[in-house]
């Protein structure tokens, strides 16, 4: 083992007894560079990076074999590597899109803009097509919350929900968000079931890389506090059954937001394997059969959850214990 120098071990106040000022404050700056060194993750082991190129080369031929184009960006939330493939190519979100307006939702009822339990009259003029729990409520008589709301839209995807939150928080609130975040390629540009929009080219998009940063900056706490941190990924835990958790365990935790387009589909979330979370942004369009895009994410994610859950239950030396068995 490698010592550290004595004097990057030494406390504050074995640092005062310098009299020289100059010196008590170079050994301070040493002992603070030396400390954030040895708070920053740790560098992956030669194994690991050895997994995640068989992950690299197992995701490659799901991507050869797919009639259509397909970006992807997956990140460990604990040591920060990640895999790359097209993720700064932009793709049509679709109903991906409503991650960013679930995340301003909650941004504002942090800064007390508003409050997640503010009720709200459905109307008549709210209701669009594929709006599978809005359609159903008597318009001018039911009142839900803004939560309520919340959870239709990542729970069924309810289009009206979706448009009544993107009325509430407005549209340039949820974009000047995602530019504080250097999400520049991110853009609401519409509500949902908006043809004419669509038709003029207001899209609403974004990147593997941009959406995979998103959700790596509310996992860490950086746009939103513990509480709401917390209550965001407890609402976006509602959506089932999506393309990233189809072939993955019952039971395991998966926070996502799939989308469906003509030639397109999307998925992007976190993955909440104990002791290893992940990202997981994959986006796909230009498809000759949409049903193969669906399972081609599938593909992608089961093979990313089957690295992330060896890691997870994994020494450093590569000794996986699963539970329930012993040892020898």
């Amino acid at each position: 083992m490698v010592s550290s120098p004595p004097v990057l071990g030494a406390s504050a106040a074995t640092i005062a007894l310098f009299g020289d000022p100059i010196m008590r404050r170079f050994l301070l700056s040493v002992l603070c560079v030396s400390t954030c060194l040895a708070q920053s993750p740790a560098p992956s082991s030669g194994k690991t990076k050895v997994l995640w190129q068989k992950l690299e080369a197992s995701i490659e031929q799901v991507d050869q074999q797919l009639d259509g184009v397909m970006g992807i960006a997956i990140e460990d939330l604990n040591t920060g590597d990640h895999y790359f493939l097209h993720e700064d190519e932009v793709f049509a979100q679709a109903s991906s899109i409503k991650i960013t307006v679930l995340a301003n939702l909650y941004l504002q009822a942090q800064r007390g803009q508003l409050k997640l339990n503010d009720l709200y009259a459905v109307q008549a003029s709210d209701l669009v097509p594929d709006s599978d729990i809005m359609n159903g409520l008597t318009p001018g008589v039911t009142r839900v919350t803004l939560r309520d709301l919340a959870t239709m839209v990542m729970a069924v995807s309810d289009n009206s929900a979706a448009n009544v939150l993107i009325d509430r928080v407005g549209m340039q609130n949820v974009n000047a968000m995602l530019d504080a975040l250097g999400l520049t390629h991110t853009r609401l540009r519409r509500k949902m079931m908006d043809l004419d929009a669509a038709r003029q080219g207001r899209e609403n998009i974004s990147t593997p890389h941009e959406m995979m940063t998103l959700l790596d900056a509310i996992y860490h706490g950086k746009l939103l506090n513990k509480e709401m941190t917390a209550d965001f990924f407890q609402v976006m835990s509602t959506n089932h059954p999506s393309f990233i958790p189809r072939d993955l365990p019952a039971g395991l935790r998966v926070a996502d937001k799939e989308g469906e387009l003509e030639a397109v589909r999307n998925d992007s979330g976190i993955v909440f394997v104990e002791g290893r979370p992940y990202v997981i942004c994959v986006m796909t369009g230009y498809l000759r059969n949409e049903r193969e895009g669906e399972e081609a994410i599938s593909k992608v994610s089961l093979e990313t959850w089957r690295m992330f859950d060896r890691l997870s239950r994994a020494t450093e030396y590569g000794r996986v214990v699963s539970p329930g068995n012993g040892t020898r």
